[in-house]
């Protein structure tokens, strides 16, 4: 299996990267910047950037970039997914540059998501200066947050991400909106950090490629920040505050430029993986996060 260390950054595509500009520096408060050969870098922490934000005819997720430790790794994952029969291609030396990393693969999960793994982080030790005076963000080797995509083809998604990617269960939810049908499986997965999830699937499409990613701020008192300039920017709510039940996360959910949601929190559970064990969970919150609001 692949030894992933934590989600590294995200590729998002934009009909209008200056919307995205606008909305990473007034509402999320990031530091934006250009990219290498196009684009938009978004900073949150001490790295050149964990978002990245390309043009295109679309406004949509396009990749989940994971981290891996070194060129061993790297390597030995190359020799995981031949022995899996996994197609994978090698990032060009343009796309190397603009993710600012030594070496990428490419390789598609069976739901249509794209996996970009890297090692060697570029850095230039510049210090982030939120833009809205936001002090930090939770990152550091737990990697940027978590994302979210839709696993249609749930079993075999699942299956790829636990035996190829070596991504390990945190919980799972059985969504139930018909009491008749069968369940929607959503399943929570770790890596090798303490963070409670670096990724979740979903059994069910989604038009924008990611139902959401989530960004973790230092107080209760920055999601309160955020939650104000998205009001005062007229960014759509995706989901109202609220207390997750599984990884105790306090957050809103609001839209991005892209199309998907974006999962503003504070205080994600940390695991000791060793003391853990995996539960389903029966309903998506403690208090509050109602997503009919996001409803047309």
């Amino acid at each position: 299996m692949i030894d992933i260390r934590g989600l590294s950054y995200f590729v998002a595509e934009s009909a209008d990267p200056v919307q995205w500009q606008r909305y990473a520096e007034d509402v999320l408060g990031m530091m934006v910047c250009e990219a290498p050969a196009g684009g938009l870098y978004v900073k949150m922490d001490e790295r050149p950037f964990r978002m990245l934000i390309v043009p295109g005819g679309e406004s949509r997720y396009l990749a989940s970039g994971w981290e891996l430790a070194s060129e061993g790794a790297f390597n030995a994952a190359i020799e995981t997914l031949e022995q899996a029969d996994v197609s994978w291609r090698p990032g060009t030396p343009e796309q190397c540059d603009q993710r600012g990393v030594q070496a990428l693969v490419h390789v598609t999960d069976p739901s249509g998501n794209r996996h970009e793994l890297s090692w060697g982080h570029r850095s230039d030790c510049q210090p982030f200066v939120s833009p809205q005076g936001v002090p930090g963000f939770v990152t550091g080797d737990m990697g940027l947050g978590h994302t979210v995509l839709p696993a249609p083809n749930f079993d075999a998604t699942l299956a790829f991400a636990k035996d190829v990617l070596g991504f390990e269960l945190s919980d799972i939810f059985n969504f139930r909106p018909d009491p008749s049908a069968p369940p929607i499986r959503i399943h929570f997965l770790h890596c090798k950090n303490s963070r409670h999830h670096s990724l979740a699937l979903a059994e069910y499409p989604v038009p924008s490629g990611c139902v959401h990613v989530m960004v973790e701020v230092e107080s209760m008192t920055e999601v309160g920040r955020a939650h104000d300039r998205h009001i005062a920017h007229n960014v759509q709510l995706s989901a109202t505050l609220g207390q997750h039940l599984n990884d105790r996360m306090t957050s809103f959910y609001m839209k991005t430029p892209s199309g998907f949601d974006l999962e503003y929190g504070y205080g994600g559970l940390l695991v000791d993986w060793q003391a853990h064990s995996a539960f389903e969970f029966t309903r998506v919150s403690l208090w509050g996060h109602d997503f009919s609001v996001g409803q047309p």
